[in-house]
């Protein structure tokens, strides 16, 4: 069992109030409900004894909210400054490796999925290597690098300050080392082999470094940069920007190779369901567990017909099983859980399902944002509805932090929601996407319905 006395070596963690600042172990974030640390496991996955460890810290010192972000990491909630300390001792006793400093993202299932372009791993690996002995490297905190080798459940549509893409040209395998954005919006610099690619990181780099510790890959000048690597083909985008499947649902590879994928509702779960899940699904095989964006993740070593039993066992614990649930397709921050909100975003999504399921085809992310900051999604979203003072604001084709096209006061949620429905269910076209039709319909038809609906 774990305890939360906190060791009298491990206290005196700082506390972080800055959004630009990584909720760490070392400076946790204070929010409406206590302290949140975030966790980046340093392995590819965790085995089920450290997911169960991990859960058990997270009810011992926190809330026993866990939560999984959209880039894939994990996060506890409920912490005090002096649970922080404990919850630092459980995962050492644990044995699990945190990842520090700059984010090096690659698919979950890298060097598991046989339609990867390339296995990533051992190019971040040497990446993580490089840039931890560049003492002199002064980065911004939420600096990300991304390397994805493709596959089912690439990274095209995460954001990124830097990005490595596996592309294949005349049978050989080149990495598009790209700038600022999700893979098509990303501006292409040079197509480079992978004993090459470390080098270049590590100049851009060092141009980030140059422009201050605040600078992100959208400050970089691209053709001074392409002047470093020129070559006579053509840069291609990193990818065709089209959105990965979210990861629930039982996944075959080929042959035996099975993958049971499970979302978590509205990005959340909590320390008693995850660790029941896990306990019956290691006793199903269940050998790895990792980590996935979109809010889920990934269970290795189950054979097909554990998978469907581990299934039905996760949906009885609360989680999503199956790409087709409509909660897949809402992002959510943590709400009334943070100090900034001004609405639940849990229960509006809640309420969401029930009143507009029309809405939750797939072919859209709806966003819910507590307040203006969009954490949850910092890219734009063709619905978004955001926390007021006066009730709810919606954005159309936008951020959270812009201009709303529409609002609606608290009582009136419900029915705005349903009206939203009713525009899409009247207006769609046999087999005609949701996205589509609003977008056919236009922000003034979109915001009208809203309002007075």
């Amino acid at each position: 069992m774990t305890s939360c006395a906190a060791p009298p070596e491990l206290s005196g963690t700082g506390t972080s109030m800055r959004r630009g600042a990584c909720p760490s172990l070392a400076a946790p974030m204070q929010t409406g409900d206590g302290l949140l640390v975030r966790l980046r496991p340093a392995a590819d996955g965790l085995t089920p004894a450290e997911v169960k460890a991990l859960a058990g810290a997270a009810a011992a010192c926190g809330s026993g909210i866990i939560e999984i972000t959209a880039r894939g990491n994990l996060q506890i909630r409920g912490l005090t400054a002096a649970s922080v300390s404990s919850l630092a001792a459980a995962v050492g006793e644990a044995r699990i490796a945190v990842a520090e400093g700059v984010a090096i993202e690659t698919p979950p299932l890298a060097g598991f999925d046989p339609g990867e372009i390339a296995d990533p791993r051992p190019l971040a690996q040497a990446l993580r290597a490089a840039i931890s002995g560049a003492r002199a490297l002064r980065l911004a905190p939420k600096l990300s690098i991304i390397v994805d080798g493709g596959g089912r459940f690439h990274l095209q549509d995460m954001i990124a300050d830097l990005r490595l893409s596996a592309i294949v040209r005349d049978k050989s395998v080149f990495w598009l080392l790209s700038i600022g954005g999700t893979a098509r919006s990303a501006t292409p610099i040079a197509l480079l082999k992978a004993r090459e690619a470390v080098a270049a990181v590590m100049d851009v780099l060092a141009e980030l470094n140059a422009l201050g510790p605040a600078a992100r890959g959208r400050d970089l000048d691209a053709d001074r940069l392409r002047q470093l690597w020129p070559s006579d083909m053509d840069l291609p985008p990193a990818g065709d920007g089209g959105r990965p499947l979210p990861p629930a649902g039982i996944h075959a590879f080929g042959g035996a190779s099975i993958v049971l994928g499970l979302g978590l509702a509205f990005a959340q779960t909590d320390a008693d369901n995850l660790t029941a899940f896990i306990r019956q699904a290691e006793e199903l095989g269940a050998s790895e567990i990792r980590l996935a964006p979109r809010h889920g993740l990934f269970v290795l070593g189950l054979s097909s017909e554990a998978a469907a039993l581990a299934q039905h066992l996760a949906y009885a614990n609360g989680f999503l099983v199956s790409c087709d649930d409509p909660r897949n397709h809402i992002a959510t921050c943590a709400g009334l859980a943070c100090a900034s909100a001004l609405m639940d975003t849990k229960a509006t999504a809640a309420l969401m399902v029930e009143e507009a399921p029309d809405l939750l085809d797939g072919s859209l992310i709806v966003h819910l944002s507590g307040c203006r900051k969009g954490c949850a999604r910092p890219a734009a979203s063709p619905l978004t509805l955001v926390g007021a003072p006066s009730g709810y604001a919606l954005v159309v084709n936008g951020t959270a932090s812009v201009a709303p096209s529409a609002y609606r006061d608290e009582t009136g949620i419900g029915s705005a929601l349903a009206a939203l429905n009713g525009l899409v269910r009247q207006n769609k076209d046999a087999g005609e996407s949701a996205l589509s039709c609003l977008t056919r319909l236009g922000t003034a038809r979109i915001a009208q319905a809203f309002e007075q609906g």
